[in-house]
């Protein structure tokens, strides 16, 4: 890794080009306070193995679909909210609300412009969400065939982090927030995580801290966030201002470490 930060840092390598990428932190209330919805990759991933994670993954090009019947702020709006060109926007909220469901089984959608779907368990929502992550059925048919309406007006923008230069796996990821829907319910659907977990975010901090829970710095500077609110109608309420950080490296010496942004909250840098 010292060796390919020094080449990229010395225009030797070209980084990789980073992948557009979304993920939703899904919050619900308990008597303890407010919970975030995480998962822990596998081990075997080749991208943040073991580590705690919200619920997301990369764009697939048919997210960006306009046949995707769409409620709420347009893509025109979210392009504003998070800095993307329009059809960038589509593809990141369509992509959050698809990957959501994949990975928790959750959906943000419903068959009205102010309804949401109130149960998404059984064996013919199971097969569609297979479907869905073999890539055979395409967001837009699968919203189609059941007749119901994305609802991006049930997401907050909350962040925008991109994957160091020196990585040779990239994202460029938007983070949302929303509230668990009304009656649905998160399930253990297996795949690309071994655990999952509703988590207080100032536990989950702490616990990051002690190194009992590995994160990634944009995953921990989003809890030390939301640790700061009580409700989730708090935390959705709170104004945003999306800024890009990414990372990045630097040669101190002759070190190379990876230098975090300010806003990761006094987490340290690493030597590479």
């Amino acid at each position: 890794m010292g060796e390919r930060a020094r080449d990229i840092l010395a225009g030797r390598v070209r980084p990789v080009p980073a992948r557009d990428a979304a993920t939703v932190m899904l919050l619900r209330d308990s008597s303890q306070g407010l919970r975030v919805y995480m998962l822990r990759r596998q081990s075997t991933m080749a991208f943040a193995a073991g580590a705690y994670v919200f619920p997301g993954g990369s764009v697939d090009p048919r997210d960006a679909d306009h046949a995707v019947a769409w409620a709420g702020p347009s893509p025109r709006e979210w392009g504003e909210l998070l800095g993307a060109e329009e059809a960038i926007a589509r593809a990141l909220v369509c992509a959050a609300v698809r990957e959501t469901f994949e990975e928790s089984g959750v959906l943000l959608a419903g068959p009205s412009e102010d309804s949401v779907v109130e149960d998404t368990t059984g064996d013919d929502w199971e097969a569609d969400r297979e479907a869905l992550i073999g890539r055979s059925l395409a967001f837009a048919d699968f919203l189609d065939k059941r007749g119901l309406v994305l609802r991006s007006d049930l997401m907050r923008p909350w962040a925008h982090w991109i994957t160091p230069e020196v990585e040779s796996k990239r994202y460029d990821t938007r983070f949302f927030a929303a509230a668990l829907p009304p009656g649905q319910r998160t399930r253990d659907v297996g795949g690309e995580a071994d655990r999952v977990a509703w988590v207080l975010p100032a536990e989950g901090v702490a616990a990051g801290q002690r190194g009992e829970m590995f994160m990634l710095p944009p995953t921990y500077t989003a809890l030390t966030e939301l640790a700061e609110f009580a409700t989730t109608e708090d935390a959705l309420a709170a104004e945003r201002r999306i800024v890009p950080y990414m990372p990045r490296i630097a040669e101190v010496g002759e070190e190379i470490h990876l230098v975090l942004p300010e806003t990761t909250y006094g987490l340290p840098g690493k030597m590479l």
